[in-house]
């Protein structure tokens, strides 16, 4: 659960606004920003989650009510609740961020007595954002100053005209210490705020100095679009700092989890069903000019698990849709390494990986420079799987004329067949393999098995454990389930009867403390539906499993082809009180067969007519519910 109107400076939103920001915000736009979605059915969406790893999507997102959740790991709620779990914004800043979206003026106030105030300081987040978005201004504008020729003819010498640049807001830090630190200063950024960014730095005399100075910038955008940090190039000789400099880490900048040109090619990832993976920003930008729009670089730091999951959500890489990854290496020894150990994270795509590496060991920005769009297209094409480019290195590094090396390289390549995540492809390989060393297949066959017998399960990415909601393990519980979903669902449609029907015909005690929610939430009958709607029940909801399972019966399908109608309520209502009503009679006769009616005639009558009433309420709610869920 989160707060809602949590202090922020001076100030919280009013509950009206927040209200407000719920129901005009799109969720799947929000959440389709990160993550790759595809019908679900039902007007449903799904994609793969972006709070755990799996191989198959169980993150549900449903556009008709504004609520996610995920029934791997059991996380979901609205648009905020995206926002803070998948940015790790406060509540606040997600909803600024939503509301700035919608275009919806927040109105704050110092507690529920004081009149409304214009909007406070704006989150941390959206400090660190707007900075960085003055510092792209402030860098391009240096760009067409005499001061920055030399990384003008940087990027007309790679073949980047112009119009490339400001596509790419490339810009330039000038030969000043303190010039955007100044700048931004006069814009209203704090002291802490430009160090907290990484755009500043202190010097010794204490007072700040522009982190970057006489470099060629490329900005760094999040999957979202917001700039989030720099990159930063060499120009002069004398400049005795890296070739490249990055924005160091910061609250807002993560380089495991950056991708350079993600937020450019994410659309082309998800309808292409490809990513390329390149090294620099200029191979991204030569890829994106020559018609390879699905290219992403690395900032200032080796491709790892964070970037996996970041492209696999984008791909939607999972068992109904594998995709292609597509590694672009130097053909030197530092590539070749590189590529290796792309290998090695293989087991953590369901797609197939591949290489793509130029015959004469260009990268695409040098192969565009000296042949042309065409040729980058080609480097692409002439991709080989990533499996049979790691296996020819290996055993390229053996003398196959020995019988020493033929051994040796047979037990270096081995693992990698082990490996290979399509099992029916295994076989393929060992004979493959046994040709290239020339051995018989027998021993390279148990070469590889002793390999696999150590090697741990592919695709284990177990989602986290979640709380412990009813599953639908019985009718009963699969009726309970469908009426409160309708309640949350549908409650303009099922407000009534769903009100109508007492608690106590509820079982799972789950089930009772999310019909209690329903009930203290002010029912379903007054409620017009929505992520309001939703989260003003689980916030009624005192158990926590009840808390996990509003928001997982909030998307999931209810148990008919079309739409509901008012029949179909009036048929789950009443198998839902046909349970409760038969559970009782049952019990009626057990205690009738203990009474003694002699002895006990007064109650033993009573019970009797008891039993005839309800069974009597029993045939009328079987013929009610006939036609079935």
């Amino acid at each position: 659960m989160y707060a809602e109107g949590v202090a922020v400076m001076a100030g919280r939103i009013r509950d009206e606004d927040i209200a407000l920001v719920r129901e005009r915000t799109a969720i799947a736009d929000v959440i389709s920003e990160v993550v790759t979605l595809k019908s679900a059915g039902g007007g449903n969406l799904k994609g793969l989650c972006p709070f755990h790893d799996e191989k198959s999507p169980s993150f549900n997102v449903s556009p008709a009510r504004n609520v996610f959740y995920c029934f791997g790991c059991g996380v979901g709620g609205d648009a905020i609740k995206f926002l803070m779990d998948a940015e790790h914004l406060s509540f606040v800043e997600s909803v600024e961020r939503l509301a700035a979206r919608a275009g919806i003026q927040l109105r704050y106030v110092e507690d529920d007595r004081s009149a409304p105030r214009p909007r406070p300081q704006q989150g941390q987040r959206q400090r660190l954002v707007a900075a960085h978005a003055a510092a792209v201004e402030f860098y391009r504008a240096q760009l067409t100053t005499a001061g920055a020729r030399p990384a003008r003819e940087f990027l007309a010498g790679r073949g980047f005209d112009r119009a490339a640049a400001e596509r790419y807001a490339c810009g330039f830090a000038p030969d000043g210490w303190d010039l955007l630190t100044k700048h931004l200063r006069q814009q209203g950024f704090t002291h802490d705020e430009l160090v907290t960014a990484g755009l500043s730095r202190p010097a010794r005399s204490g007072s700040l100095i522009d982190r970057f100075r006489r470099r060629l910038m490329w900005p760094i955008r999040d999957i979202t679009g917001d700039v989030i940090g720099f990159g930063a190039r060499k120009l002069f000789d004398d400049d005795d700092g890296p070739k490249y400099l990055n924005t160091p880490e910061t609250p807002i900048y993560k380089k495991s989890h950056v991708l350079y040109g993600i937020d450019q090619a994410k659309r082309e990832i998800a309808k292409q069903g490809k990513v390329v993976v390149v090294e620099g920003y200029t191979d991204v930008m030569a890829c994106h000019l020559a018609d390879v729009p699905t290219a992403v670089a690395t900032c200032g730091t080796a491709f790892g698990g964070d970037h996996i999951s970041v492209l696999r959500r984008v791909l939607f890489d999972s068992d109904e849709r594998a995709g292609e990854i597509i590694f672009t290496f130097d053909g030197d020894a530092a590539g070749q390494k590189a590529a290796l150990r792309a290998f090695e994270d293989d087991q953590r795509f369901v797609g197939r990986t591949f290489i793509a590496v130029s015959p004469d060991n260009m990268d695409p920005c040098d192969l565009r420079l000296a042949k042309g769009d065409l040729a980058v297209r080609d480097l692409v094409a002439r991709r080989e799987p990533l499996v049979d480019f790691a296996l020819r290195h290996v055993i390229n590094r053996f003398d196959l004329d020995t019988v020493d090396g033929r051994v040796e390289a047979m037990r270096r390549a081995a693992p990698l067949v082990a490996k290979i995540k399509d099992r029916e492809k295994r076989p393929e390989y060992v004979r493959k393999l046994a040709g290239d060393l020339g051995m018989e297949i027998e021993p390279v066959q148990r070469a590889v098995l002793a390999a696999g017998n150590g090697q741990p399960a592919a695709g284990a990415h177990a989602a986290p454990a979640r709380p412990g909601v009813p599953s639908v393990d019985s009718p009963r519980s699969m009726v309970e389930r469908e009426a409160l979903k309708l309640a949350l669902q549908e409650p303009v449609l099922a407000g009534p009867m769903f009100d109508a029907v007492e608690a106590t015909d509820y079982q799972h005690p789950v089930h009772v403390a999310v019909r209690a929610a329903v009930a203290a939430a002010g029912g379903a009958s007054g409620a017009t539906g929505g992520a309001v709607w939703i989260e003003r029940v689980r916030d009624a909801c005192d158990d926590l499993a009840g808390q996990a399972l509003v928001g997982e019966l909030a998307v999931e399908p209810l148990r008919i082809d079309g739409e509901p109608d008012p029949r179909y309520v009036s048929i789950t209502m009443a198998r839902l009180q046909w349970s409760s009503v038969t559970g009782r009679i049952r019990d009626l006769k057990s205690k009738i067969q203990r009474i003694n009616p002699v002895s006990n005639k007064d109650e033993y009558f009573a019970l009797f007519g008891e039993l005839l009433s309800l069974e009597q309420h029993a045939r009328a709610l079987r013929e009610q519910a006939a036609g079935g869920l």
